[in-house]
């Protein structure tokens, strides 16, 4: 059986267990490469070294938010194509995706290189912390281009039918990143600038092993030279789609611009480091749940595009189920061990460790509900439809959290921007469900009508023959 057409065939359960593991070890694999990295600086360098990362992290986050816009957008696409039974016109979506993600990172590196310094003073950079940020920042930017070409084609691997390719090229990248970061961070005493080199040399090997997969050997979506010349139509498709996840992660990049300016006019550096170790955990708990959610987008997507509704809706169920369970495990945890969570990353600073410690308990009190509205916002862009996706993303993340942060510390100082977090969470997840049930029950009425429509078409077939043997019968010799 095709590698594509086992998604609209084999059991829902085994099909998202065999595309979601694979994706939830890559995602953890994914997690731990920022928390380790954080670790190593806050043990070396301290807090400084971690409000660095975290004020220079809007600057990765766009370096995602751009790959995503090719690479989700190609992967949306390329999963309703093979549903449909498109092979080629989902090679030219690839071959279309790969080139534009080239162009997009050359002109972000340009970019970035040039407006570095304003750029790390906008995102919260005190002068203590500006040296720190753009000695990191500095190497990260160069390696951009490996960072978008493999975040992006990454996504494809899935939609191909291949979860566990997707898998090592994550797991190949931190594995390298875990052995460099110590050697460069420790034994080199190389401090920010050798963290920055472990992170762009390892991309540079996952993203030439990705590369390897695309442009040799006999797969489905193997990138040639006759497809790349990008086309209009297709370019339009793949951002169309992708504008969801661009915006979402852009709107992430904005609000911790926010968050930051917050923090620092109410706590100073030491609230930003703490803030960033309480999104490294988070990112931990997280990711799992999206990895899901990438594991159940090619499954629905083919099953959207093949009719086969009643497909669609059990896998969202099941993936709605799973990441209910993920995202508890995580909030249990957080009410655990808090302090001891906290300092992983710098076990001699008592002031970040008391801050570090209130913001994860208050922070993350919401965390059980955020895994279903992570399914929910996904399915809507698993099913071509990036506005409806793109809105409730944005619920969580800019329509109702910056506001809060902006509001609620004029009433509640410091622990406002911390309440803000939950609050936005709980209102985001009611609005996902309210509209997760309007769609399900609009496709149930198309599933009835197919079904009514296939029937008729049964009974007359059914008639014809009726007809036909009578009439055979009745034929005179």
């Amino acid at each position: 059986m095709d590698k594509s057409e086992k998604l609209g065939n084999r059991s829902i359960v085994s099909l998202l267990l065999e595309f979601s593991v694979p994706s939830i070890i890559g995602m953890i694999v994914t997690a731990l490469y920022n928390v380790i990295d954080r670790i190593f600086i806050g043990n070396s360098i301290g807090a400084l070294g971690i409000t660095a990362i975290t004020v220079a992290f809007p600057i990765m986050q766009l370096q995602m938010a751009f790959g995503g816009l090719v690479g989700m957008g190609a992967t949306a696409n390329i999963s309703i194509k093979l549903g449909e039974g498109d092979k080629a016109g989902a090679r030219k979506i690839a071959a279309n995706a790969f080139s534009l993600l080239i162009i997009v990172s050359l002109l972000f590196t340009a970019f970035m290189l040039i407006f570095l310094d304003p750029l790390l003073r906008l995102f919260g950079a005190s002068n203590e912390v500006l040296p720190y940020a753009r000695e990191y920042m500095g190497i990260i930017v160069l390696g951009t281009v490996f960072q978008m070409i493999g975040f992006g084609l990454n996504n494809m691997i899935r939609a191909e039918g291949k979860p566990v390719t997707a898998m090592l090229t994550m797991l190949i990248g931190t594995v390298m990143n875990v052995i460099l970061a110590p050697i460069f961070i420790f034994v080199l005493n190389m401090g920010m600038h050798g963290a920055a080199l472990a992170t762009v040399l390892s991309q540079v090997v996952s993203t030439t092993w990705i590369l390897i997969h695309f442009l040799t050997g006999d797969n489905i979506l193997k990138i040639q030279a006759r497809n790349m010349k990008l086309k209009g139509d297709i370019v339009k498709v793949i951002l169309s789609l992708g504008i969801s996840n661009f915006v979402l992660q852009a709107a992430n990049s904005f609000l911790t611009i926010v968050l930051n300016h917050g923090l620092a006019a109410y706590g100073g550096d030491i609230a930003i480091s703490g803030i960033g170790i309480v999104n490294s955990l988070s990112t931990l708990m997280i990711l799992p749940a999206i990895g899901i959610n990438q594991g159940a987008q090619p499954i629905i997507g083919f099953n959207y595009g093949a009719k086969k509704y009643q497909r669609v809706r059990k896998t969202l169920l099941c993936a709605v189920i799973i990441n209910t369970i993920i995202t508890t495990a995580g909030f249990i945890l957080t009410r655990l061990i808090p302090t001891q969570l906290i300092a992983l990353f710098d076990s001699t600073d008592k002031e970040l460790i008391s801050f570090g410690t209130n913001a994860l308990i208050i922070f993350l009190s919401c965390m059980p509900i955020v895994g279903f509205q992570i399914t929910g916002s996904g399915y809507f862009l698993a099913v071509g439809k990036p506005k409806q996706s793109m809105i409730l993303s944005l619920s969580r993340q800019i329509l109702i959290l910056i506001p809060l942060i902006l509001i609620l510390p004029k009433f509640f100082k410091l622990n406002g921007i911390l309440y803000a977090g939950p609050i936005s969470d709980a209102i985001s997840a009611f609005i996902t469900g309210f509209w997760l049930f309007v769609d399900l029950r609009s496709m149930k009425l198309k599933s009835s009508e197919n079904e009514r429509t296939e029937n008729e078409k049964s009974d007359k077939g059914i008639e014809m023959c009726k007809v036909n043997t009578a009439n055979t019968i009745t034929q005179p010799d």
